[in-house]
């Protein structure tokens, strides 16, 4: 499908959540595919689709061991830990990695949008230097540097791809439009961006391909649009209603301090280098072909 290095046999996908699953259906047909999954469960699920799971915690060291000299490629989708500065589950990954007879060719981390912190609304790419506002993306930003000291170190092909909110047929604000939770005024509002789950997984796949050392890749969208005008386009595409707007002094009184912290940063991203230099092309090009296709599937759109 996308003409991979012959050479590449083996592929290692860390963190075996919604996206890990779209970017398997890619490779099962052509790679050995490992699967690290926390739970029995999970890995009855992979294993049922052709997967070879390992069980295996990124916060307990010692059940990492069989992943060193396993892969060719990592596709690191995993969050950092819930709490801390540091991202103690890359820095277990890595150090058990390296620990190899070989080390992987190639290591692609999917990493977020949030590294950049409160932009203002302006327009950015890659080259916006770092400042994350939230503990959360903090943690993100030290798993990127770690990730990039050690790609230099030891040539290992590090590529970074930094993903904002990641959306699917079952991944829109469905149950928040049911539940009437309020949306910033536009004087109040702020920029938003997406990216569809599809769309995600084809660049890391993409990324496989084309992806430079120690590079960096915003995997966004073209769409342009403040985030009350993404909720009003839900809730008339599923015929809920539209949320009621309030002040940035009112939602600080009614809603709660993580539904506030998305409406606390305001950036435009671009997606040039994802065009250029992974040579993407976006099955969803604008969140509104994103909601088309849910309407599709759920066939309960507008006619």
């Amino acid at each position: 499908m996308l003409g991979y290095n012959a050479g590449v046999q083996y592929i290692l996908i860390v963190g075996s959540g919604d996206v890990a699953r779209r970017i398997f259906l890619h490779l099962a047909q052509r790679y050995r595919v490992y699967a690290l999954v926390r739970r029995a469960s999970q890995a009855a699920e992979w294993r049922a689709a052709g997967a070879i799971p390992l069980l295996a915690d990124l916060d307990n060291r010692a059940s990492l061991q069989r992943l060193s000299g396993l892969a060719d490629i990592v596709l690191h989708l995993a969050p950092p830990p819930g709490e801390g500065q540091k991202d103690t589950r890359t820095r277990r990954l890595l150090s058990v990695l390296s620990q190899g007879k070989s080390l992987p060719r190639q290591l692609v981390y999917v990493s977020t949008t949030g590294v950049y912190g409160d932009c203002a609304g302006a327009r950015i790419d890659e080259t916006r230097r770092l400042n994350p506002e939230s503990a959360r993306a903090g943690r993100r930003v030290d798993a990127e540097r770690y990730l990039r000291q050690w790609g230099a170190r030891t040539g290992v092909r590090v590529s970074i791809l930094r993903a904002p909110g990641i959306y699917a047929a079952d991944r829109l604000p469905i149950e928040r439009l049911q539940k009437g939770l309020p949306a910033l005024v536009a004087a109040d509002d702020v920029f938003t961006n997406h990216i569809h789950a599809d769309d995600l997984a084809a660049a890391c796949l993409a990324a496989m391909r084309h992806a430079g050392a120690n590079r960096a890749y915003n995997v966004v969208d073209d769409s342009d649009l403040k985030m009350a005008e993404y909720f009003d386009r839900v809730a008339t595409a599923f015929e809920l209603p539209k949320p009621p707007r309030i002040t940035r002094l009112e939602a600080e009184k009614l809603l709660s301090p993580m539904q506030l912290s998305f409406m606390r940063e305001s950036r435009r991203i671009g997606n040039q280098r994802l065009k250029n230099e992974l040579k993407l092309r976006l099955a969803y090009p604008l969140i509104d072909d994103g909601i088309a296709a849910a309407c599709s599937r759920r066939n309960v759109c507008w006619s």
